[in-house]
């Protein structure tokens, strides 16, 4: 850290002084991204947060509120179940987001509501059954011929 400007010093020179006394000390050599033109903005008006932004989704952050990040994960669950090699599986995943939802209906965080409810398991294992039957073109009921419960 750098002393504080002297009284009667005039801000600039005091600042400019400040950069010139650190490039001597080679405090400006090695830095991340030397010698490289700054990424493009997408965005033609000025957003004061747009390193926060930035380093966000560098580091795979989200910035949804809880309930529509699980609204997002409930509808990526129901896929996933639908897409699943066994029946099992399919039971677990819902198990899993469930919970969740029931979590949040009955503690809300603040922000807009879910607008979801627990899946139906039997309603969701009926589809994939004949999500499954279809893909196969045997009509069968998954694996060994029957359920995996």
């Amino acid at each position: 850290m750098t002393e504080r400007k002297p009284p009667g010093v005039d801000f600039e020179s005091w600042v400019d002084k400040q950069i010139r006394d650190a490039d001597a000390r080679g405090e400006f050599e090695r830095l991340e991204g030397a010698g490289r033109p700054l990424p493009p903005e997408v965005e033609s008006t000025y957003d004061e947060l747009w390193w926060v932004k930035r380093k966000m989704a560098r580091e795979g952050m989200s910035v949804l509120p809880p309930a529509l990040a699980l609204r997002k994960e409930a509808e990526d669950a129901l896929e996933a179940a639908l897409a699943a090699p066994s029946e099992r599986i399919v039971r677990k995943i819902l198990a899993d987001v469930n919970a969740k939802i029931s979590d949040m209906m009955f503690k809300p965080p603040p922000g807009p509501p879910l607008g979801k409810k627990p899946y139906d398991v039997e309603d969701v294992v009926r589809r994939w059954r004949e999500r499954r039957a279809a893909s196969d073109g045997q009509g069968g009921t998954g694996e060994r011929g029957g359920s995996d419960t």
